[in-house]
């Protein structure tokens, strides 16, 4: 089970928040400012990080600050008032992974947590090995020999969900949740491009390839699988 902690000065909102992650069945930890997070970042393990921006002691960028100084990887959602750019790109800068205006949507909330979750899932694994190819997922690069490609980051997270899994088809809506979540502009040829963006650089690759399977969607095999 993944313990999320939330932290959130207003007590009515935190208690929502609250009540409906542990109703999608997550063990719920609550702090009301970011003092308080830290000292139950001290006591337990989190998974990920529901946090308010303005709160009293330490806001939510200083605390998502402090833990990535720290070298704190987990996932950040940032829950503010404040819907200017330069406030949203305060918090990104500050190490944030994703950024919600109030009033929030606790459905639209779930979804995001549990986007944030699979890719957190996917950056623990850090390398993968598919026979002579090596997928470095913090540089984002594939290896194939002493050829190094570095990839823009929906192509290899695409890649390497593909191929974390050979052989196992995965629908486009599969993938487009998967990768993008929820972004306002995906859509389904999204998923489309970058699969033909992937092919034209590894469609000479020796140990993969990835095929359309036709009414379902998209797989990774290896190469004489493919034949």
């Amino acid at each position: 089970m993944f313990s999320i902690l939330v932290v959130e000065d207003d007590t009515t909102l935190n208690r929502m928040i609250c009540a409906k992650l542990k109703q999608a069945h997550y063990n719920v930890i609550s702090a009301s400012d970011g003092e308080a997070a830290l000292n139950c970042l001290d006591r337990e393990h989190i998974d990920l990080i529901i946090s308010d921006v303005m709160m009293p002691h330490m806001d939510g960028y200083a605390l998502t600050s402090a833990l990535r100084s720290a070298n704190m990887t987990l996932p950040i959602l940032m829950i503010t008032a404040k819907g200017q750019m330069e406030d949203m790109e305060k918090g990104f800068r500050a190490g944030t992974d994703d950024y919600m205006i109030k009033p929030i949507h606790l459905k639209e909330l779930l979804l995001r947590v549990e986007a944030l979750l699979r890719r957190a899932q996917l950056m623990n694994k850090k390398k993968l090995s598919i026979r002579g190819t090596v997928l470095d997922y913090e540089a984002l690069s594939v290896k194939t020999g002493d050829h190094v490609e570095n990839l823009p980051p929906k192509e290899f997270y695409l890649l390497f969900k593909l191929l974390n899994q050979p052989g196992k088809i995965f629908t486009r809506q599969e993938l487009l949740d998967e990768i993008w979540g929820i972004e306002k502009d995906s859509d389904i040829r999204n998923v489309d491009a970058h699969i033909k963006k992937l092919r034209h650089r590894f469609g000479d690759s020796p140990d993969f390839t990835i095929i359309t399977v036709r009414g379902l969607g998209y797989k990774a095999v290896f190469v004489e699988e493919a034949k």
